[in-house]
């Protein structure tokens, strides 16, 4: 089939490769037919494979012919942090070896196809990409080009950016490719679509069969361990959390199923461990280098994203490493005094032994010697420049709930009095501790509750109900301490908001009733330090859910099923699969990486966040009872959040409760400048309403959307249906804010609002000093409340810790894809799509000096105010990589 001579070959195409396995692991000349999908047409058989030497040749048909230029633009397989030896062992593979190429008419399915050898062309040093050149003749009766098939004779694996052709009537045709296509001495191809999209109805004739047979190559068969080469897209429940086989402690609940309903992640096949076999084997991994388990090989990281990652993971862990063996010699696992807290970020810790790090960290300490002590001291984050003690004001408190790291949990108070759903025989009785006469002393005769109600001005954190079945749970695991909590806020007349009262709850336990208590700013000296320890709780509580169910859950782990529905279902070629790709490259790479070492059990979260190793269960729970796909799309989060009401009157349809909301305001901007641009996008493809409906690919992902990836859920009656484009547009709309606005707004700011941890402590170790204290205990706070409140912080293990992972998630790639910086391919392949991209760019830049005006507004003192940040964490671009605070990605991928 892939033959050195150029000409026109008189065979037809026959069937593509076996359905039990991908291109990159045929069985050479051994095939089978595959059973086409119903909606294509019958035609002549395909076949991908080799040609016998001795086939006959001929001349093509017709003499007239077009002289094509094929220019084939790779990257090769060289890691920046690679040995020079196997960077030389790359490059001479390079030079030695060809590339087969093979180009398919769209025209006709019983056209021939014309075979060719790309031999090296040059290597572009800036960008260090190989081009390879190969030469067609192109009889003029070919038709369009719709394809190209591609064999990788070397041995090793390339990255195919693209391949130009030239020398075409119709002129240039792009095949962007961006893909991995691996050594292949069984000559089964890769196929390469042309950027032209099609819906599967519109397919050209001569494309049909390569369309389906690609996505039959991409399902697998849910068989065996995949490995690094594979692009199989599959489905697993979250079974490789735990490590039993390690120690029994680790063991961990499986995720997904009736039990714990759970969405779904990438099947990996990994053998079960040998002492559970509902649990799946550990990828083994002693390195401070992150070792990921299986994703498809394109959803890997680029290579610079990949070193930008490894080695701010390595300065991060270099820098918990030292607080670890230091609290081993000091007489506290706590900070004694806040002095210490700010020396983190002032002065660090120089290293004294370097043969001692260099026997710790062999190979890497060498290397960065000059660097100094830089890499033991953290980067002060801006809020703690601006203003030391901004961490302290109740003020900034609430402004946070509003413009701070997690703006989805905040609510308007609709029922007075608060009371709890809970079982009052287990967890005791369910009236709250914040009274009526308790909120009204606080507004102190402003108003009362009940019109502050009907003028919608008392709002709530609430982590009551969900927290209190896990106190005793959590506190006999014996470095933390938890309560349920209740937070209650004012909207004052400027707009912001201010704290009226914390409730804090224990459960009976240990033969003890309920304690509850409810407590309130206060210039009493005990009652104001007994506040600050409350709100130190609250915090605890809200940087969990933040972390678990507005970072994970929300955006991380409900987005995984779209993409790998979409792999599965939606060709290459399929219109809506090119408009979401940008939207999810990486995911599942930082999904799977989460998995190993942030997620999983006795990792980060677990170690350094309350609820422990509870965290994922809890997840579970709330994803059983909260999460549902229509209030993804933020108007309707507002809506039943109680943060907005419908009004066709008000900008974006939708009056917001508190006017001066930072992400809501920001936020919804930004969705209506996405989704007119999805707007653009589908009515381009979908002028037929009726085109949606019966747009099979469409709907089989969809479908497999509700009943696999997120099957736990799938008997649910708010899914939306896609039988139109209206409804096509609103789908579309909520996955792409998710992917984009929705993890930037709670994902880019980590470091700058919890890095100085005492604003956001990820963690409570001691209860509250008047919960059934002793005389001893109470005298010691009394005498010194500020060892309390250190005390009740994350120790030095903890705290060094999460900064450093928040210094990792919070920084954005050199090469970072912002929303509408670059256009894809594709796009760019139909004017009318090119344009409606410009416009979408262009009301992006717009959004860029509307949040400037926004924040330079001193009226908007959420946003503006003297040592205030102000909110530009939906700013679609950051200005440079790293910790910004600012910048919206196409994806979730950090």
């Amino acid at each position: 089939m892939f033959n050195p001579v150029l000409v026109h070959q008189t065979r037809s195409i026959r069937t593509i490769l076996p359905l039990s396995k991908p291109f990159l692991h045929g069985n050479g000349n051994v095939f089978r037919q595959i059973q086409s999908s119903p909606s294509f047409k019958k035609g002549p058989k395909i076949r991908l494979g080799s040609v016998p030497s001795n086939s006959v040749k001929a001349m093509a048909d017709t003499a007239v012919s077009n002289g094509v230029t094929a220019v084939v633009t790779v990257r090769p397989p060289i890691n920046p942090l690679t040995a020079g030896g196997q960077v030389i062992d790359d490059v001479e593979d390079l030079f030695s070896k060809s590339l087969q190429l093979e180009l398919v008419s769209a025209k006709d399915e019983n056209k021939p196809t014309i075979s060719g050898n790309a031999k090296i062309k040059g290597v572009v040093v800036k960008d260090c990409e190989v081009q390879y050149e190969a030469e067609f003749q192109v009889p003029v009766d070919f038709g369009e080009i719709g394809a190209i098939l591609v064999v990788n004779e070397h041995a090793l694996e390339m990255y195919l950016k693209d391949i130009v052709l030239d020398g075409l009537p119709s002129g240039l045709v792009t095949i962007t490719c961006e893909s991995w296509v691996q050594p292949n001495t069984s000559k089964d191809p890769r196929i390469f679509f042309t950027n032209k999209s099609y819906l599967p109805s519109k397919t050209p004739n001569g494309l049909q069969k390569l369309r389906y047979a690609e996505l039959v190559n991409l399902r697998g068969n849910g068989e065996g361990e995949r490995q690094k080469a594979d692009r199989i897209y599959d489905y697993d429940v979250y079974n490789d959390l735990g490590d039993p086989d390690e120690d029994e402690e680790l063991k961990r609940p499986v995720l997904g199923g009736k039990q714990h309903p759970y969405p779904r992640r990438c099947r990996t096949g990994r053998p079960h461990c040998k002492t559970d076999e509902a649990s799946e084997e550990r990828v083994p991994s002693k390195s401070l280098i992150p070792i990921s388990p299986y994703v498809p090989r394109d959803e890997e990281f680029s290579a610079i994203k990949e070193t930008t990652f490894v080695i701010r993971g390595l300065f991060g862990q270099l820098r918990s490493l030292i607080p670890n063996l230091k609290a081993e010699f000091v007489d506290t696992d706590g900070f004694p005094n806040f002095t210490e807290i700010d020396k983190l970020f002032r002065e660090g810790v120089k290293i004294k032994d370097a043969e001692f790090w260099k026997s710790l960290l062999p190979g890497f300490v060498e290397e960065i010697k000059d660097i100094g002590d830089f890499f033991l001291r953290f980067t002060s984050p801006e809020t703690f420049k601006r203003d030391r003690f901004f961490w302290f004001r109740d003020e900034e408190f609430a402004r946070e709930t509003l413009a701070g790291l997690n703006p989805c949990s905040i609510r308007l108070i609709t029922e007075w009095p608060l009371k709890s759903s809970l079982d009052p025989k287990i967890y005791g009785p369910s009236e709250s501790a914040i009274t009526t006469e308790m909120i009204e002393s606080e507004i102190k005769g402003c108003t009362t509750v009940k019109e502050a109600l009907n003028q919608k001005k008392l709002f709530i954190l609430d982590y009551h109900d969900l927290f209190l079945p896990y106190v005793e749970q959590v506190r006999e695991l014996g470095d933390r301490t938890l309560y349920g909590s209740r937070t209650v806020f004012y909207l004052n007349p400027d707009g912001t908001l201010r704290p009226l009262a914390i409730e804090l709850t224990r459960p009976p336990m240990d033969g003890k009733p309920q304690w509850k208590q409810a407590f309130t700013p206060s210039s009493d000296s005990t009652k104001s330090w007994l506040w600050k320890l409350a709100k130190a709780h609250v915090l605890a509580h809200d940087s969990g859910y933040h972390q678990l169910i507005s970072h994970w859950l929300r955006t991380h782990c409900s987005v995984e099923p779209y993409a790998i529905a979409a792999h599965r279902q939606l060709s290459a070629m399929h219109p809506i699969n090119r408009l979401l790709k940008p939207h999810f490259r990486y995911t599942m790479e930082i999904n799977s990486l989460a998995r190993q070492s942030l997620i999983n059990a006795g990792g980060v979260i677990e170690s350094t966040f309350l609820p422990g190793k509870y965290s994922m269960l809890l997840s579970s729970i709330i994803y059983d009872k909260q999460w549902r796909f229509d209030h993804q799309a933020l108007p309707q989060d507002l809506i039943s959040r109680g943060m907005a009401a419908k009004d066709p009157s008000s900008p974006h349809g939708l009056k917001l409760t508190i006017e001066d909301y930072p992400f809501a305001q920001d936020g919804l901007d930004l969705w209506d400048i996405i989704k007119q641009w999805v707007t653009d996008y589908v009515s381009h493809y979908y002028p037929d309403p009726s085109l949606v409906e019966s747009d099979e690919e469409l709907q089989a992902w969809w479908t497999e959307i509700r009943t696999v990836g997120h099957g736990d859920k799938q008997d649910e009656t708010w899914w939306p249906v896609l039988n139109s484009p209206k409804d096509l547009i609103d789908t579309i709309t909520s996955i792409v804010w998710v992917a984009s606005g929705l993890h930037a707004a709670v994902n880019f700011g980590q470091y700058e609002y919890a890095a100085y941890f005492p604003n956001r402590p990820t963690i409570a170790r001691a209860n509250m000093p008047n919960e059934d204290p002793s005389d001893d205990e109470w005298q010691i706070f009394f005498e010194r409340p500020e060892a309390a409140l250190l005390t009740t912080f994350p120790n030095q293990r903890q705290a060094t810790a999460v900064i450093s992972v928040l210094d990792v998630l919070s920084a954005h790639s050199p090469d970072e894809d912002y929303l509408g910086k670059y256009m894809e391919p594709a796009w760019g392949e139909d004017k009318i799509i090119k344009g409606a991209f410009e416009k979408f760019q262009g009301r992006l830049m717009e959004l860029k000096g509307i949040i400037n005006l926004r924040n330079a507004d001193k009226n908007l003192k959420n946003r503006h105010g003297a040592g205030s940040l102000p909110y530009e964490l939906l700013m679609p671009l950051a200005d440079k990589s790293g910790v910004t605070g600012k910048g919206v990605p196409y994806s979730i991928s950090i």
